[in-house]
C-alpha cells in the first residue's frame, strides 16, 4: 500500500507523531510519501517531499518559534489567502503517482486538500484532528467559508484520529456531526527505552543539580504557563528547587520571578531532557488552557517520575490518582500538592512504579504504532471492498 502522509508544516508535537506514523508504516512494508513545506531531513526510507508554497509565509496552526515572524495562523487568514494555501497542498498531492490512502494532519487546509484529491482519485483519506488545529473555531477562528470546507473534509473522511476522548467529545463533535465509530482514539507513544528510571548521577553532575528537584519542561511562553509554576514554587521551594528545561519569550520574566527558588536551563537536547525527566523528583506543568494531550506526562510515567499538573482536558486520561496528582487550576493548589508529595517519599516511590507500568501498558510507542497501522490497513481494505461493491452494482 502507498500512503501519503501530509502535515501543515514541520510541526512540533504533531510533527513527531507524523514521523512515528511514517516509520510504523515503513516497518510494516508499506510505501510512504511524507510531505510538508520546508522539508529538510525527512524520514529515512520514505519518499520525503517538500511542498512548494506560493508565499514565503509559513501557514501554521499555532506559533512556531522555528519560523520566527514569517508565519500566519490559518485560523486568522481571510478566505482568499487560505484557499490559495489549500491549492498548494492540492498541487503537491496531485503531483504524486498512484496512492492508496492519504493521511492529513490537522483540521485545516491540509484536510481540505486531502479531500479534494482523494475524491478525484476515488481513494480513502484520513484526518488526524489535533486539538490545537480545531480549537480556534470556538473563539471565532477561520472564516465561515473556509470552516465549511474544513468541516466537510473532516466529515467526509473514512476515519478520524484523535489523541484523547477530550479532543473527540469536547472539541470535534460539538463542531462537526460525526458518529463515534468514525473515530480512532490513538494516544501519542513514548520510547520506553529512552525514558526509564535510573540513578541520574551523570545528568545531575552535568547541570549541577541536587538529588531532589522539580522539573518543568516545555516552551517558556504564556500559554504553556511557566508563570504559574513559578508562583506555585513559593509553596515548596524550601524542599526542592524548580528546574525549567526550555526557552521562550517569557524566559527573562520567569528568571526574575523565580529568583533563587530554581533555575532555567534553556534549551536542552532531547537526550538530556529525557535524563532530566527520568531523574527528577516530580514533573509539573500548569498551562493556561486545558491541554489536549500532553506528551511530557507520558514521558514522566515512563521515567517513573510522578507528575503533578492542572486537571482538565486530555491530561485526565493520562494521569490517574495512582501515578500522579491533578489539582485545581490555581498555582496555590498546584504548589501545595507538590509540597505534599515531596514530603511523601513512599507514596512517590509507589507512584513511580505504577506510572512505569501504566506507560508500558497504554503508551508504548511500538504498540501504538502497530494499532495505527492495523487501523489504516483496515480502512484501506474496507475502501477496496466498497469500491468493488459499487463496481458490481454498476
Amino acid at each position: 500500500m502507498h500512503v501519503a502522509v501530509m502535515t501543515l508544516n514541520s510541526g512540533r508535537g504533531s510533527g513527531v507523531v507524523a514521523r512515528k506514523q511514517v516509520q510504523a508504516l515503513l516497518e510494516r512494508g508499506h510505501r510512504v510519501t511524507y510531505m510538508h513545506p520546508a522539508m529538510t531531513d525527512g524520514v529515512p526510507g520514505a519518499d520525503n517531499r517538500d511542498i512548494r508554497l506560493h508565499s514565503n509565509v509559513m501557514p501554521v496552526h499555532e506559533y512556531l518559534p522555528v519560523h520566527d515572524e514569517n508565519q500566519r495562523r490559518v485560523s486568522s487568514m481571510p478566505t482568499g489567502m487560505a484557499t490559495r494555501y489549500a491549492a498548494d497542498y492540492v498541487a503537491a498531492l496531485a503531483d504524486l503517482g498512484p496512492v492508496d490512502l492519504i493521511l492529513a494532519h490537522h483540521a485545516t487546509v491540509t484536510a481540505v486538500a486531502a479531500r479534494a484529491v482523494a475524491r478525484a482519485r476515488g481513494i480513502p483519506y484520513v484526518v488526524f484532528v489535533h486539538g490545537t488545529g480545531i480549537e480556534p473555531r470556538f473563539s471565532g477562528g477561520f472564516t465561515d467559508a473556509i470552516w465549511r470546507n474544513i468541516a466537510g473534509a473532516v466529515a467526509g473522511a473514512a476515519g478520524v484520529i484523535v489523541t484523547t476522548p477530550y479532543v473527540r467529545d469536547k472539541l470535534t463533535t460539538p463542531l462537526i456531526d460525526l458518529p463515534l465509530d468514525r473515530f480512532e482514539v490513538l494516544p501519542c507513544g513514548v520510547d520506553l527505552d529512552e525514558f526509564r528510571p535510573d540513578d541520574g548521577v551523570s545528568i545531575r553532575q552535568k547541570y549541577d543539580l541536587p538529588e531532589r528537584y522539580v522539573i518543568s519542561p516545555g516552551a517558556l511562553t504564556y500559554s504553556k504557563g511557566p508563570q504559574n509554576v513559578v508562583a506555585a514554587s513559593r509553596f515548596y521551594s524550601d524542599l526542592a528547587p524548580t528546574v525549567f528545561a526550555g526557552d521562550g519569550d517569557l524566559a527573562c520574566q520567569v528568571a526574575g520571578e523565580l529568583g533563587d527558588r530554581g533555575r532555567l536551563l534553556g534549551y536542552v537536547s532531547h537526550e538530556d531532557k529525557a535524563a532530566l525527566i527520568s531523574n527528577a523528583t516530580i514533573l509539573t506543568a500548569a498551562p493556561v488552557k486545558r491541554e489536549h494531550f500532553g506528551i511530557i506526562y507520558i514521558e514522566a510515567l515512563a521515567a517513573g517520575t510522578p507528575p503533578v499538573a492542572y486537571a482538565g482536558g486530555g491530561v485526565d486520561s493520562i494521569v490517574s490518582p495512582c501515578v500522579g496528582s491533578l489539582t485545581a487550576r490555581a498555582p496555590r493548589d498546584l504548589g501545595i500538592e507538590i509540597r505534599r508529595l515531596l514530603l511523601a517519599d513512599e507514596r512517590r516511590r509507589l507512584m513511580g512504579i505504577a506510572g512505569r507500568v501504566r506507560a508500558e501498558s497504554l503508551f508504548d510507542q511500538r504498540q501504538i504504532g502497530t494499532r495505527f497501522v492495523d487501523w489504516i490497513e483496515g480502512l484501506q481494505s474496507a475502501g477496496r471492498t466498497r469500491e468493488h461493491a459499487l463496481t458490481s452494482i454498476r
